[in-house]
């Protein structure tokens, strides 16, 4: 349960959400999408006489693109294409929240869309069999509306990070209380197309909790310049073989051609082709060079990262590093299992 503290008293911040009495004949759908800046989300809602039990079952509607950057005026209504439906924890049930592909007035795939080639992707058969599963960290840092940390001094900075992490003692918690701006959730492990519908409307619940909280939440890969932390989509990532005996063939082969196309696999792990990830991937704060391909054993300063454990153990998963926070987790998880299963040069 999140708690935000105040100088009184403990905040329970999701009791309005749980006093809120549902209407049991309808079902309010707040339809999600993501707008023309590939990062953003925007969200309606609309009342509907019955309880849809898949996406299919929810009607198509539409919206004005011309005011999400994804259409002119002069033919402004996209297309909203329901493709995952889940429950809705602000409303509660029976209402619902759809997650939705944007389609043009001539139903292509919207710029943004790149769900639509991932799913391609992902029902490939050789891709089907593989099961591909994902698992993805989520880091994310809480500034105020000015985009300052927040908690730290107006005007100036924390002590230096270090004493912090999991510390004890007075020094060490009070500093820990501000320094530690950046958190992170993970999603996973999730199976093809429903890494990046699980992550997206993750990213949109948590929105929508610091909304109510005034607090901003920024998914920028390196918030603050200088000795600080960046902020990551670290990407767990295994196929069937890999998490089978002796796995960790599987596992070395699939880094292996990794490794071949690490210029193309940066242009896709950020939405600006790699531009926000120079800021981040500097070879310092437990990151590899934008520049350079490297793997290791429990090595955080890697790019690909096979855990202690699953050395260990001889099979499991590997830990692709290099996503940045605001990432889409569709264009990720498409590009890896195009390099790694159909051999895509």
């Amino acid at each position: 349960m999140l708690f935000l503290q105040t100088p009184s008293a403990p905040i329970d911040s999701f009791a309005s959400y749980r006093e809120r009495e549902p209407d049991v004949d309808k079902c309010i759908a707040t339809y999600v999408w993501i707008d023309g800046t590939g990062q953003n989300l925007r969200q309606k809602s609309r009342v509907l006489d019955f309880k849809p039990k898949t996406p299919e079952e929810c009607p198509d509607w539409n919206f004005d693109g011309s005011s999400t950057n994804q259409s002119s005026g002069r033919n402004s209504d996209c297309w909203l294409k329901p493709c995952a439906i889940f429950r809705d924890p602000f409303r509660r049930d029976p209402n619902i929240l759809v997650l939705c592909e944007v389609y043009l007035h001539d139903w292509s795939p919207d710029t943004f869309n790149h769900r639509h080639s991932c799913k391609k992707a992902m029902d490939i058969p050789i891709v089907k069999e593989a099961k591909p599963w994902f698992g993805i960290e989520q880091e994310y840092t809480l500034v105020d509306y000015t985009g300052f940390p927040l908690g730290w001094p107006q005007g100036g900075f924390p002590g230096p990070q270090g004493p912090y992490y999991c510390g004890v003692g007075y020094t060490k918690v009070n500093g820990r209380q501000v320094v530690e701006i950046e958190w992170e959730f993970q999603v996973g492990p999730c199976e093809g197309i429903e890494m990046g519908d699980h992550l997206w409307m993750a990213r949109f619940i948590l929105h929508q909790v610091s909304e109510d909280q005034g607090i901003v939440v920024s998914l920028d890969p390196k918030p603050i310049p200088g000795d600080w932390n960046g902020a990551g989509c670290h990407t767990n990532y295994s196929t069937l073989p890999m998490r089978q005996e002796n796995g960790i063939k599987h596992i070395e082969v699939a880094i292996e051609k990794l490794s071949t196309r690490h210029d193309v696999h940066i242009q896709a792990y950020d939405p600006s082709g790699g531009e926000d990830n120079k800021r981040r991937l500097t070879g310092l704060h437990e990151t590899a060079r934008i520049d350079e391909f490297s793997s290791g054993v429990a090595n955080r300063g890697a790019s690909v990262r096979i855990p202690r454990h699953c050395s260990s153990e001889k099979k499991g998963y590997l830990e692709d590093r290099r996503p940045a926070s605001n990432c889409d987790p569709y264009v990720v998880t498409e590009i890896i299992v195009r390099t790694t299963l159909l051999n895509e040069k």
